[in-house]
């Protein structure tokens, strides 16, 4: 039997930025998956605020995600069909909410493409398009943003620009943020550092590091 996560134990305070790094196979993507409800653990319990999702079935599961929970993964995940505001909007309607116009509007200016509403995801570029995830994300004032290698198919230029935002989120706006990342620059972004291995958690950076002790860190577990 494998064992994906060993023991682990970990709280992400409200307000913070934290990245989940380690080599293939630690452990972190299960860890991302579990803390955000995609997985169940077969043991132990996962809180978000006062609600404990392991004890919810599963529509009930699904509902609260979409509720309180924001997800951003690596491919953008964009409907082609729809506009950058349409896809904004898909977890309300989802939801069975009609969208308020306002609503969409603020989410896309939190990234800053309140100019790009119209747009189609083709007509975006990489960047922009992550940047309309991470509006689609929020669209539901989610308690945590969690985001899997946010910038990995992304550009040098367009990778900055998403940290930015999902440092200026958390900056202005106190939204809790969680990314799995194997890039340094990104990890040096966040507050805090946790390293995993072989589904434990190994050590831990509890304030912004320089990218470069962080892939010195990063090496020594790989080795």
């Amino acid at each position: 039997m494998v064992t994906a996560l060993d023991d682990v134990s970990v709280e992400f305070a409200p307000g913070t930025f934290t990245a989940i790094m380690g080599p293939s196979g630690s452990g972190k993507s299960t860890l991302m998956h579990c803390a955000a409800g995609l997985d169940r653990p077969d043991a132990g319990s996962v809180f978000i605020g006062e609600i404990d999702m392991t004890q919810l079935g599963e529509k009930e599961l699904t509902k609260f995600r979409r509720r309180h929970i924001g997800f951003v993964f690596q491919a953008f995940n964009l409907v082609p069909s729809l506009t950058a505001a349409q896809n904004v909007a898909l977890p309300l309607r989802l939801d069975g909410k009609r969208p308020e116009k306002t609503e969409v509007a603020a989410a896309l200016a939190l990234v800053g493409l309140s100019d790009r509403a119209a747009h189609l995801p083709s007509e975006l570029s990489g960047g922009q398009q992550q940047r309309v995830a991470i509006a689609r994300a929020l669209i539901s004032n989610p308690s945590v943003l969690f985001a899997d290698e946010p910038t990995g198919a992304l550009d040098i230029t367009s990778s900055r620009t998403v940290l930015e935002e999902l440092r200026r989120l958390v900056d202005k706006h106190r939204q809790t943020v969680v990314t799995v990342t194997h890039d340094p620059v990104v990890a040096a972004s966040a507050d805090r550092v946790l390293f995993l291995a072989d589904g434990r958690v190994v050590d831990e950076f509890s304030s912004r590091t320089p990218a470069q002790r962080i892939a010195a860190r990063m090496t020594e577990w790989e080795a």
